[in-house]
């Protein structure tokens, strides 16, 4: 049995252009350099031919990865989410008492997060620390290096 990948309809959508862009753009164009390194000659001695056929075979490889990842995922449906708690497609801001200081974060998908813009992914220390505190409540989180901090929760909000 298959193990389903939730994510954001924006991630759904980053996906799918990802594999039309390797499907219709990647694609013919490593179909056309092996064409140019066939028409060179012997293909027994062509390294560059060689080197595209593997090329090829990475990219297939990537496009059945990613079409499965594709098939095996689930749109995170915002209006069953518990507005009260932190949970996922949170967005969190969070006071440090350990060290002070106020951050702010999402809690989004695996494949998902990216740290520039504020979204962490669900399976961090910090995120299942935080998960299902509400206003007011204390997270202590414990970091892989054993350290322990405490975050108090200020605020909860959800972008759709």
């Amino acid at each position: 049995m298959e193990k389903f990948e939730y994510i954001t309809k924006e991630g759904l959508e980053k996906l799918q252009k990802k594999i039309e862009r390797l499907e219709n753009i990647e694609r013919p164009k490593i179909s056309m350099q092996i064409a140019e390194a066939r028409d060179k000659g012997d293909l027994s001695e062509n390294a560059e031919y060689d080197a595209i056929k593997e090329a090829q075979g990475f990219l297939e490889m990537n496009i059945a990865k990613l079409k499965k990842k594709l098939s095996n995922s689930r749109i995170i449906d915002g209006s069953q989410i518990n507005r009260t708690r932190v949970s996922i497609l949170s967005t969190v801001r969070i006071k440090n008492l350990t060290y002070g200081g106020e951050q702010i974060y999402t809690l989004v998908p695996e494949g998902e997060a990216d740290l520039k813009s504020g979204k962490i992914s669900i399976n961090t220390p910090i995120s299942t620390g935080l998960l299902g505190k509400q206003v007011g409540e204390i997270a202590h989180i414990k970091l892989p290096n054993k350290m322990i901090l405490d975050y108090e929760i200020l605020e909860i909000a959800f972008n759709e």
